[in-house]
């Protein structure tokens, strides 16, 4: 059997109560800012440390996007007319949701171990006019120098700004994903560990902020029923639809991250026979979701062939990378590219892949996907690469 690049896991138990939640709303109306968004909120913060017996103050803030979350974060920010760093290897969305709010995206390189933001790169980014700083977490992979990062940040009077779209449940030093900067900004794209099709969230421990956010979200409105507007808002609501999709599924995430963490540990054994790819290792003290497993080809081996061999000899396919081309190169975003290289980025995009991994993958399913790999490994052509090398 053929192994996809991506699979998305809905049990019938969980479709089932979701198609009769679908009936209610569409019963009563109540499609947008209602009951189930509520309860979706009230539980992604608990699922990420925010629980009534916590202590925590996390507030949760639902929206129509990862990209409107972060938008609406950089808003609340002030960044208008001043710059925001972002890492060079993400998606175009953390760089977009700069311009849209207004401000120039300044792009950082990153430290090859963690595929993140490091100080130094940081430092070397940071001018007068920076705003904000954006932080991904590539993969579900929380860097161990985030608070380093978050430390130089308030050095700077500037914001942190967690972009977790890949990171629901992941945690360093067992603290989750959307703790380490003022507020973080999460994805529900179907692909992701949690998904209710589209959607996004906004996690914050400040009651000030999460407010603003749900002003901004109801296109500036003081309140839902009101015609009286204080922001430039925009329509970033998020459906009751989509709200109950995804508080249903987020009753899996934990379920879905021991599956997906020992396939990864499946990987992890059999690649360091095999000796071809080197994973991306996770440091000490962190445990990633494992949204993306990633691991680097050796040096001078072509992706395209590795990919091609895999999928037409194997009938296995990857899914796509994180990311190939990275921003400063990306046609649209030409006009804020310093000219300068950005090596680890240009490296890491260049050479990683992504095995595939599924909430319900089996482990038969893995180790067709290792063997795949080990074949191809050996037809490599000549001169691809050395197997111990990369």
């Amino acid at each position: 059997m053929g192994i996809p690049a991506a699979r998305i896991v809905f049990p019938e138990p969980d479709r089932a109560e979701i198609a009769s939640a679908v009936t209610d709303i569409l019963a009563t109306g109540a499609l947008t800012l209602g009951p189930y968004t509520r309860q979706f909120e009230s539980a992604f913060a608990a699922a990420h440390g925010g629980g009534k017996d916590s202590g925590s103050r996390l507030s949760a803030v639902a929206v129509s996007s990862g990209t409107a979350a972060l938008e609406i974060l950089l808003r609340i920010a002030g960044v208008a007319g001043r710059d925001v760093i972002v890492p060079a290897n993400t998606f175009y969305a953390t760089a977009g949701a700069a311009v849209s709010a207004g401000a120039r995206p300044v792009f950082a390189d990153v430290d090859p171990a963690t595929f993140a933001l490091s100080p130094r790169t940081l430092a070397a980014a940071l001018t007068r006019n920076t705003a904000a700083v954006v932080l991904v977490h590539i993969a579900g992979l929380i860097t161990p120098h985030a608070d380093d990062l978050r430390r130089l940040c308030e050095i700077h009077g500037i914001p942190l700004i967690e972009d977790a779209a890949h990171a629901h449940g992941s945690t360093f030093g067992g603290r989750f994903a959307g703790s380490f900067g003022a507020a973080a900004a999460f994805s529900f794209y179907p692909t992701k560990v949690v998904t209710c099709g589209e959607g996004g969230m906004i996690l914050t421990t400040s009651a000030n902020l999460a407010e603003e956010a749900r002003i901004y979200r109801d296109q500036g409105k003081a309140s839902f029923g009101a015609n009286h507007h204080v922001r430039h808002g925009y329509a970033w609501r998020m459906s009751e639809l989509h709200a109950v999709a995804g508080l249903v599924h987020l009753r899996r995430m934990e379920q879905f991250i021991d599956r997906r963490r020992a396939v990864a540990a499946r990987y992890d054994a059999g690649l360091a026979e095999a000796g071809f790819l080197s994973p991306l290792t996770e440091p000490t003290g962190s445990l990633s979701n494992i949204y993306k497993y990633v691991a680097l080809l050796p040096p001078g081996v072509d992706r395209a062939w590795f990919k091609r061999q895999l999928a037409e000899s194997h009938d296995v396919r990857l899914a796509g990378e994180v990311y190939d081309l990275p921003l400063h190169m990306q046609p649209v975003l030409a006009e804020y590219a310093s000219g300068r290289s950005l090596p680890a980025a240009e490296d890491i995009c260049q050479r990683h892949v992504c095995l595939p991994v599924h909430s319900d993958m089996r482990d038969d399913e893995a180790d067709q996907v290792l063997e795949a790999v080990a074949k191809v490994a050996a037809d490599a052509p000549a001169g691809q690469g050395d197997h111990g090398c990369a």
